[in-house]
């Protein structure tokens, strides 16, 4: 009978037979996953590995991760209204990283009515580093009925920031000329590309702000290829005037002087007449103190009105032609036809003799409220006048005088409330036109920044 001695030596052999079989096997699945399945650590495999700080960022990786990232703020958000209903929207979004930005952040302008949303634009733009940008969507469109009065942009975060090369100095603007403003606005530049490397699709945004640093109006325009070391002429348009808007001197006024030479003018005194003389003579230094640039005319009125002046820059003449003024005899039981006076005023404002680069504004001086023969709503008429004026971008200020004017009619015939004065007695209107004068143009420069950008010089992903 065996006792069944173990034979290792076969055990062993089948050992060596079944290793031989596994790593042959193992060998073959090892090939077939690298060869078929097998994926090298990248920065597009959404995943951390290799040398990476971040999922597809940091280390080799070209993207730079969003925690390595400052975002974006908002420096402000504004629109500007180019017919009703229909706003041009503009906001500066700062970007304070040194190399990091975006070529693709996502925006969504929001133009709001006492608080309530009234017209939304979202889109997208590019943000290069280390300066402020200007963000820019035009013809947002409301429902006409209500007036923009606040204007917010809501910034997503970016899915991805990269180096750019070149920042905000890659361009500059050079000449830049304002001209037409209150016919057609016409905003030449030349600009130029300081770069070694040409440029592509590059957008060009033109702002003016006032002399106080606020926004009052911009447009855009694109550039589809920029060779480097190189300039363009860009030219900048606006469909209406924004004369009226852009207040610095460098825009000239037409102007006409609205006096009224109804017989309650010389109620305080008949030698001289007052209050007329003392109304003369402040209109004659507010004449004086135009810019050279500047014309006037003069418009009377009483039961009728007439242009006693046509407008010129011949400053002083009109204001020796104002000192010789005088009521006549039969204004004495006359009336006070200020719709008259506005219609003539605006007729001479849209004359040949108007200055197509300059503002348009009437100041017009009176006494009382507006009166005619018969039985007709002068009152009602004036006010309507006044509302076209308005409605063709002629800027109206109002001086009440008089401690029996009537407040709310001065108001309603002013362009806005702020253009509406009083003056109790004559001696206040050399203050008020004073006044007007220093609201007629800003006394430092208009500050228009043209400020391009371009995804070209975003490194490219590897």
């Amino acid at each position: 009978m065996s006792t069944g001695k173990i034979r290792w030596w076969a055990v062993g052999r089948r050992i060596q037979y079944a290793v031989g079989f596994f790593s042959f096997w193992g060998m073959v699945g090892v090939l077939i996953y690298f060869t078929n399945y097998y994926q090298p650590p990248s920065c597009f495999d959404l995943v951390m590995n290799a040398n990476e700080t971040g999922v597809d960022c940091g280390g080799d990786c070209v993207r730079i991760c969003a925690v390595d990232v400052v975002p974006p703020k908002v420096v402000w958000a504004d629109s500007f209204r180019i017919t009703d209903g229909q706003y041009n929207a503009v906001a500066y979004i700062e970007n304070e990283n040194q190399i990091a930005a975006t070529p693709e952040l996502k925006y969504t302008f929001q133009l709001l009515n006492e608080g309530e949303v009234i017209a939304e634009r979202s889109g997208f733009t590019v943000l290069p580093p280390n300066s402020s940008y200007p963000v820019f969507e035009g013809r947002i469109f409301t429902d006409g009925r209500r007036a923009v009065t606040e204007t917010k942009i809501i910034l997503e975060a970016a899915d991805m920031w990269l180096p750019a090369s070149v920042g905000r100095d890659q361009f500059r603007s050079l000449d830049i000329n304002l001209s037409s403003a209150d016919s057609r606005p016409r905003l030449d530049v030349k600009v130029e590309n300081t770069a070694l490397s040409s440029a592509s699709d590059v957008e060009i945004v033109a702002t003016v702000f006032s002399e106080n640093g606020k926004p009052v109006t911009a447009s855009q325009t694109f550039v589809e290829k920029f060779d480097a070391r190189s300039s363009k002429d860009i030219v900048f348009t606006w469909p209406q005037s924004i004369a009226k808007t852009v207040k610095s001197c460098i825009i000239p006024t037409d102007v006409v002087v609205g006096i009224d030479l109804s017989g309650s003018m010389n109620n305080d005194s008949d030698n001289p007449p007052q209050p007329l003389t003392d109304a003369l003579q402040a209109a004659g230094r507010f004449v004086n103190s135009l810019k050279e640039d500047d014309q006037v005319a003069v418009v009377t009125f009483a039961t009728d009105a007439a242009v006693s002046n046509a407008l010129t820059n011949s400053h002083s003449a009109v204001a020796d032609s104002i000192s010789s003024l005088t009521i006549a005899s039969a204004e004495e039981v006359g009336f006070t036809n200020t719709p008259d006076a506005l219609v003539e005023s605006m007729s001479e404002l849209n004359s040949e003799r108007h200055n197509e680069d300059a503002r348009r504004v009437l100041v017009l001086l009176t006494d009382g409220l507006a009166t005619a023969a018969g039985d007709e709503d002068v009152v009602a008429e004036a006010i309507e006048k006044a509302h076209e004026m308005r409605l063709d971008n002629i800027e109206v200020y109002a001086i009440g005088l008089g401690e029996g004017v009537d407040r709310q009619f001065i108001v309603d015939i002013a362009s806005d409330e702020s253009n509406a004065y009083f003056a109790p007695t004559g001696a206040d209107l050399a203050s008020i036109y004073a006044e007007i004068t220093s609201a007629l143009c800003e006394s430092g420069p208009t500050k228009i920044d043209v400020i391009a950008k371009t995804k070209t010089n975003f490194a490219p992903l590897r």
